[in-house]
């Protein structure tokens, strides 16, 4: 993993306009779970488009050191033979999680409900993210974990079967803990429910039903209900991966800060629990179209066509941040170039991300000579008004893929080079990043 290997500094600088059409990697979200579930199916499933970021590969290493059979066909072509639910294995090493919170907490909702026990390690980034707020509902039902200090990794898991049936009201919205309890629900005798007070991306909740899995979910006056009845039979399935449209979001960005640029996305996932970025930066003015709209494997997709606009700032409104949590990076650079004072506020989540978001991203702000107000939740952003940012700085990313990426783009509208210290984390999610730039700036069709 990256903490291993040699930094990899790489500037970043203006040029010309960015013209062409792109793919962005498969969703992480959606290829974490098509790796689980299927592993989960009796059966053999076909999984196309899928991420080949180390964060999944991670999730697939996992999911085979427990039984199942994994097999890469292709670029983006898997094959899974799955073990049925309540049939994972114990896994004879450690579960080596990388970098990938996702693998991480989804893992410990699956092995809470098996008669397994699991140790789970992680990278120096990954080892000191918070996994309490999944310990405390999946020991609710049964699992015992013996973590390190902070309920953080290394952990060791020991799951129960059978685990007993919780409803459990998220304290915090998080897609994650959601899907983790919903997971042990799965093979947990009875009915689970989850209370939801702010809804968050439900790929779990459209995947497991896909799959056959016993799903409801109802709009009650505390929120959203999911109930998901246990000892579970999943059928396999033929998945196709969307793009993921966090990828997605830094062509966007970069699309409406870079004079002349006219650009398509290709295949970006549209459900409306991720498309809280594309909602803002169109308040903010931007030029962003759908084409070819549709629905594959139960998540809606289209194709985005982006053209340079001049940016005006907004008060970002706070119920768009669980649909676009991992966007907030690139946001911040949208707003240094808008007309104005943006305030992006309501987002502490980002303080216990890969880093800290938050004063990461001042610290980019500052290489850019913009000028802002931190808080706890957020920044207040003075924008630029399109003049280019000063630049001529170094990007400390602190291993985190977005930050790095991010701070990328912002060099292609700076006066002076923005060095980000280290690209090598971009691998996590986006392995083509860099090709893809590339491509964008020589005004060809990626792979052309």
């Amino acid at each position: 993993m990256h903490a291993q290997t040699a930094p990899r500094p790489l500037a970043f600088s203006a040029g010309g306009p960015l013209r062409g059409t792109v793919t962005v990697p498969g969703d992480k979200s959606i290829s974490h779970r098509a790796l689980m579930f299927s592993g989960l199916a009796v059966g053999e499933s076909r999984i196309e488009g899928l991420l080949e970021g180390e964060d999944v590969l991670a999730t697939a290493a996992a999911m085979r050191a427990m039984g199942c059979d994994i097999e890469r066909t292709g670029p983006g072509s898997w094959r899974v033979h799955g073990v049925g639910v309540g049939g994972l294995l114990q896994p004879q090493a450690a579960l080596e999680m990388g970098n990938s919170g996702t693998s991480t907490r989804l893992l410990m909702g699956l092995i809470a409900s098996h008669p397994i026990t699991a140790a789970f390690t992680g990278d120096a980034s990954l080892s000191k993210r918070p996994m309490g707020r999944v310990i405390e509902p999946l020991s609710r039902m049964g699992a015992d974990f013996t973590a390190s200090p902070g309920g953080r990794l290394p952990l060791m898991e020991r799951g129960l079967c059978p685990a007993v049936p919780i409803e459990y009201r998220l304290p915090v919205a998080s897609a994650q803990v959601k899907s983790a309890v919903l997971l042990a629900g799965l093979n947990t005798p009875g009915t689970t429910r989850v209370i939801e007070p702010v809804p968050t991306r439900d790929h779990s909740e459209r995947m497991l039903r896909g799959f056959g899995a016993a799903l409801s979910v109802e709009e009650t006056a505390e929120g959203r209900v999911i109930a998901i009845t246990g000892e579970a039979e999943l059928q396999p399935q033929q998945i196709v991966v969307p793009g993921d449209p966090s990828s997605a979001g830094f062509w966007m960005v970069a699309a409406s800060i870079v004079p002349g640029s006219a650009i398509t996305i290709a295949n970006v996932c549209m459900n409306p629990t991720r498309t809280g970025l594309i909602t803002a930066l169109r308040m903010m003015g931007a030029d962003i179209a759908e084409a070819n709209a549709r629905t594959v494997g139960g998540e809606p997709v289209a194709d985005l066509v982006v053209r340079h606009a001049p940016l005006r700032a907004i008060e970002v409104p706070p119920d768009l941040a669980p649909s676009m949590i991992d966007e907030y990076p690139i946001l911040f650079v949208a707003a240094a170039m808008a007309q104005g004072r943006t305030m992006a506020r309501g987002a502490e989540e980002l303080r216990v991300k890969e880093s800290d978001r938050i004063d990461a991203m001042a610290a980019v702000l500052d290489v850019l000579g913009v000028a802002y107000q931190p808080f706890e939740d957020g920044l207040a952003i003075e924008g630029r008004g399109g003049d280019r940012f000063a630049g001529g700085g170094t990007v400390t990313t602190h291993l985190d893929h977005r930050i790095a990426m991010s701070a990328a783009i912002a060099g292609l509208a700076a006066n002076a080079p923005v060095t980000v210290d280290d690209v090598s984390p971009v691998a996590t999610s986006y392995p083509d990043f860099l090709a893809t730039l590339d491509a964008l700036r020589e005004g060809r069709d990626e792979g052309a």
